[in-house]
């Protein structure tokens, strides 16, 4: 049932911070995007001027509360200490962020836990732990991320589903309504977009198109 549950959350996995939205009001951006589809919602507030302390801390019980009102996944990314003052629903940590072995220990059995990861072993050492899924990346190139790893298409995401049939998996990295269909066709559960929601100039239309398409990708 949980792995069911995450497999559904990962279809539209909308990733933001403050950081990301320009000069517009963050909170109307998720709920925009939570209006128009979005199925899980993680804040990642790092990079230039992000939020810290109780500024950090008021914001991010904002978003959760937004989260609950539509009944959407709420996920800290790397701040293990913050997820676990506001009861989130999960923490994901990349590969230079805190230990995901240790982060699971930290919140428990019952918290979900995402691991980004890049090849094939960094996914067998996210399953060990009991990581709940992966995000996969970045499938093309990215400007959301200035320290972005090497792109690695699709092509990984076939491997990966190929070798861990289980194991959900979010595609990220430069996706948008151009090259989604290559994603799904690999074996992807879903993708996780920053840019293309955070920074489109409708965030509930964009959100909406992608909803849409990804509802038709994943019947055929």
């Amino acid at each position: 049932m949980r792995n069911t549950d995450v497999r559904n959350a990962m279809s539209l996995y909308f990733i933001m911070g403050t950081q990301n939205v320009d000069t517009r009001e963050p909170l109307a951006v998720l709920e925009a995007a939570l209006r128009g589809g979005i199925t899980c919602f993680q804040l990642r507030e790092k990079g230039l001027g992000a939020l810290e302390g109780e500024a950090l801390l008021n914001f991010a019980r904002k978003c959760q509360a937004l989260c609950r009102l539509y009944r959407v996944p709420f996920i800290i990314n790397d701040d293990v200490d913050l997820a676990l003052a506001l009861n989130a629903d999960g923490v994901h940590v990349g590969q230079d962020d805190e230990q995901a072995s240790l982060v699971r220990k930290r919140i428990g059995p019952d918290k979900w836990l995402g691991v980004s990861t890049h090849n094939v072993e960094e996914v067998r050492l996210a399953k060990s732990i009991g990581a709940d899924y992966v995000g996969l990346g970045p499938i093309y190139p990215t400007t959301s991320k200035l320290d972005a790893s090497a792109v690695v298409g699709p092509v990984l995401i076939e491997e990966i589903r190929s070798a861990f049939p289980s194991m959900p998996l979010v595609g990220i990295g430069g996706i948008s309504m151009a090259n989604i269909e290559p994603v799904f066709h690999a074996g992807a559960d879903g993708i996780a977009i920053i840019s293309s929601i955070a920074s489109a100039e409708h965030p509930l239309k964009a959100t909406q198109l992608f909803s849409e398409e990804i509802q038709t990708l994943l019947k055929k």
